[in-house]
């Protein structure tokens, strides 16, 4: 008849009418570590649904999970059926066993009391865990607390694996002189009167509020409730249960460790005067095993990987690369070599094609194989467009759009500097520094002959600064300006007709023809078109017959007058 399954806090369990065999096998007097098999205690339990009493002697506790790594407390599937501090340390408890509801207050405090307890420890308490958070959050804190401040182990033989018979007085004695000396509940009360120190923050109790005192320690030892933890761990003391040790509190398990070394993979502390350290940590002898296979690593080398420690046979079968070239392990004694994901040993890691060793050497890889340098050129290199030689191995490459250089071959067409990773102008095949290119390409001024970097003037199809362009004669600027040309040389309206306009014979002023001005030549005389008039009516003449009377014009009207 298998045993009955029942349900707790959502995980399974045996019913406790029926006899767990894992709980017989612990029992047995004669267990021998057979080593770190399984998983965590409750795994073990549901192991024993289906396996066969003999074969459940077999396994063994973890302290970790194997499968995840985690604590086994804080395992999912974890659960270790957990009574009262006092029923776990053997005293007796007031309280009525079946009010698990309220079993977090202190057995000394009224519930007016306990709510000023709670109030003190709320920045202390983890999420969910108090009065404030509901019996389930406290019962799930407390369960938790219970295992790891007093672990079973620590408090009785019974709940010992590893103690062996030449030890079990010296754990005996132990425990008595813990108990005696050191173990005890912590007393809360409602201080009243002056204020008294905290002996852990040293800041005052004051009249009125919640204070626990630890009798162990000395009557004068009074602590704030949120100040009465471990000193190791700073956990708050689950149910005021303390150790005294030098005038400072600890939990049970600190305390046991204060004076003795616990082996981390069972648990228990370590009685006898062989045991192994390792990775920092102690172990029984026996109890340093592999992380994979379970063999015992005392004695032996080992390998740490992520925070495991593995024999040299199981990392090399389950971490150690595959060598490319001989398809072999490669082994913690062997170097291994490594690029693009592919591994070697030093002594397979050879050109592809020579077979020459490219250990500390340059080489090149194409289609998944690797060459030395020679090898790699004569096959696969490509050549600089600037010298025409081959690129060698991890030789560093200037590429643009098509075309490749050597960094010594990337320079300047004209001034033949490297370039490197400064900006250049390419221009037909040629590639040009910036300053070179300017120099040779860039626009310039046809009377200053420097270089237009913006807006210019242009004239006869030439660049001017608009500044350079100026009359021939007057250096006054021109641009925007009316202005004509003589020779191919630029004057403004003024000069241009000061110095080369015919002049008027009336006005004597220059007929510069600018702006559309007509005037009126005969034989070596010229006239405005306004000033060709009668000399004596003033009448204009334009496009009539004129009589010439010396210098001046007459008309044939003023002609006759003149005559008669």
């Amino acid at each position: 008849m298998p045993p009955t399954e029942t349900s707790r806090g959502g995980m399974l369990c045996l019913s406790r009418h029926e006899n767990c065999p894992w709980d017989l096998a612990l029992k047995e007097a004669k267990l021998n570590w057979s080593g770190l098999q399984y998983s965590c205690l409750k795994i073990l339990h549901l192991y024993c649904k289906v396996f066969e009493r003999e074969d459940v002697l077999e396994m063994v506790i973890r302290k970790t999970c194997k499968c995840c790594g985690c604590d086994r407390l804080s395992h999912a599937v974890y659960h270790e059926e957990l009574a009262s501090v006092r029923a776990r340390l053997g005293l007796r408890d007031t309280r009525d066993s079946r009010d698990t509801s309220r079993a977090e207050h202190p057995p000394t405090l009224t519930p007016a009391q306990s709510e000023l307890y709670w109030s003190s420890l709320s920045e202390r308490l983890p999420a969910g865990a108090g009065a404030a958070g509901g019996a389930a959050g406290w019962r799930a804190w407390r369960s938790r607390a219970l295992a790891a401040q007093l672990p079973k182990q620590d408090l009785a033989l019974a709940h010992c694996n590893h103690v062996d018979d030449a030890h079990k007085k010296q754990f005996e004695d132990f425990v008595a002189a813990r108990n005696e000396i050191a173990l005890d509940i912590g007393v809360a009360s409602q201080h009243h009167g002056p204020s008294v120190e905290c002996m852990s923050c040293t800041k005052p109790i004051r009249n009125g509020s919640i204070m626990v005192q630890a009798p162990r320690i000395g009557d004068e030892a009074c602590f704030h409730p949120a100040c009465f933890t471990c000193s190791e761990c700073d956990e708050l003391l689950v149910e005021l249960a303390y150790c005294a040790l030098d005038g400072r509190l600890y939990c049970v398990r600190h305390y046991g460790e204060r004076l003795k070394p616990r082996c981390h993979a069972c648990d228990e502390l370590i009685f006898s005067g062989e045991y192994t350290k390792a990775m920092n940590k102690d172990w029984h002898s026996g109890h340093f095993c592999c992380w994979q296979c379970d063999e015992s690593l005392t004695g032996q080398r080992y390998v740490l990987r992520d925070e495991h420690p593995y024999c040299i046979k199981c990392y090399e079968t389950v971490f150690a690369n595959g060598c490319e070239e001989c398809n072999k392990t490669i082994g913690i004694d062997s170097k291994d070599l490594s690029y693009k994901d592919k591994h070697w040993h030093e002594a397979c890691f050879l050109c592809a094609k020579c077979r020459v060793s490219l250990v500390d050497k340059q080489f090149g890889s194409k289609l998944d194989k690797i060459y030395c340098g020679n090898c790699y050129d004569a096959q696969f290199a490509s050549r600089c467009d600037g010298c025409g030689e081959v690129f060698r191995a991890g030789t560093k490459k200037m590429e643009y759009k098509t075309r490749q250089w050597h960094e010594k071959c990337f320079c300047c067409v004209v001034c033949k500097n490297p370039i490197g990773t400064k900006s250049f102008i390419p221009r037909e095949q040629e590639i040009y520094c910036a300053g070179c290119y300017e120099d040779k390409f860039a626009t310039r001024c046809v009377k200053c002959n420097k270089i237009l970097t913006q807006g210019g003037v242009t004239y006869k199809n030439e660049p001017w600064h608009r500044e350079c362009f100026t009359c021939t004669h007057c250096d006054t600027s021109l641009a925007g300006q009316r202005f004509t040309s003589r020779d191919d040389k630029p004057y403004c309206a003024e000069c241009f007709g000061e110095l080369f306009a015919k002049r008027c014979t009336k006005c004597a002023k220059p007929i510069t023809g600018i702006g559309g001005t007509r005037f009126i030549s005969f034989e070596d005389r010229h006239w405005h078109n306004d000033c060709f008039n009668c000399a004596q009516c003033k009448t204009s003449l334009v496009g009539k017959g004129f009589i010439t009377d010396g210098p001046d014009i007459i008309c044939p009207e003023c002609a006759r007058q003149k005559l008669m």
